[in-house]
């Protein structure tokens, strides 16, 4: 545990370059095709709030309702299994897993949502594509898959093998970091996209599907059944952002004058997720000797 503990040190040290000013090859990467500041504001929801002498543009109000309730129920969820740890360690790992996810939402939900005009867009003649913001999201979001992945590990493995997923789990959140980095400074788009924080999650999702499924058909326990309804209902979420994503579907409510967005259906499809694992999971969840 001490080794993967040492990640929480790394991701503080990536977490500074939130305010590394001079960094600024990131701005260099625009939408396409380039997208001015009226033209952002004319795709979404918004409103001007005005705070004493001074406003700003809040983007995406209710979109940014979702993603901040669900940043607060991923730390109340890793609150949870925190307060019963009872020694298992693979409590820790999700309440670990859940203190970074919940984190990294709010971090998503400022730039993507919330201030995202004003961060993107605000004072430039074109919006920039994303900002570290987001970076440091995708950084966090990572983590949290492998501190998940970390407590599958003692959940659903023993001897060698745990130590070979406990060990994939620090060289995915390191290895993935770097890239994230490398990508933001020279910069590469793809490195910093949400695609490819998705391809670094995929092989962890893969592998709790698989030893849920495996753990329940042999022992026919409560506890893996809940943890393959887990994962069963996260790929359904994510199937379903990607229906409304390839439909457009955006676009097609906004025309009608409904926001509703393809995040929107992602944010609140991980709502109900997580609210089956707080309904589930906490006091269920025992590590294998």
């Amino acid at each position: 545990m001490k080794q993967i503990q040492r990640i929480l040190l790394v991701i503080i040290l990536f977490i500074n370059l939130f305010f590394i000013s001079n960094c600024n090859q990131l701005d260099t990467i625009d939408y396409s095709p380039k997208n001015t500041p009226t033209e952002f504001l004319s795709k979404q929801h918004w409103m001007e709030v005005s705070l004493a002498d001074s406003s700003f543009i809040l983007s995406q109000p209710s979109s940014s309702i979702f993603v901040y309730f669900l940043s607060f129920l991923y730390l109340y969820v890793g609150y949870k299994f925190w307060r019963d740890l009872q020694n298992q360690k693979s409590r820790y790992w999700w309440a670990m897993g859940f203190f970074l996810t919940g984190v990294a939402a709010i971090l998503a939900g400022t730039s993507y949502q919330a201030l995202g005009y004003e961060l993107k867009c605000k004072g430039r003649e074109f919006c920039r594509w994303t900002t570290w913001w987001e970076i440091n999201y995708e950084i966090l979001q990572n983590a949290g898959m492998n501190g998940f992945l970390a407590a599958a590990a003692y959940t659903s493995a023993r001897g060698r093998f745990r130590n070979i997923l406990l060990g994939y789990a620090i060289l995915n959140t390191i290895i993935y970091s770097g890239l994230v980095l490398y990508g933001a400074i020279v910069p590469i788009q793809f490195l910093v996209s949400f695609e490819f924080l998705e391809l670094s999650c995929l092989p962890a999702v893969v592998f709790f599907l698989i030893s849920s499924a495996y753990g329940y058909f042999t022992q026919k326990d409560k506890m893996n059944f809940h943890l393959l309804m887990t994962w069963i209902l996260l790929v359904a979420v994510m199937i379903a952002y990607v229906i409304s994503l390839e439909s457009d579907i955006t676009s097609l409510l906004w025309k009608q004058g409904v926001w509703f967005t393809e995040n929107d259906v992602l944010h609140v499809g991980l709502i109900f997720w997580v609210y089956y694992i707080l309904k589930t999971l906490p006091s269920r969840v025992m590590d294998i000797k």
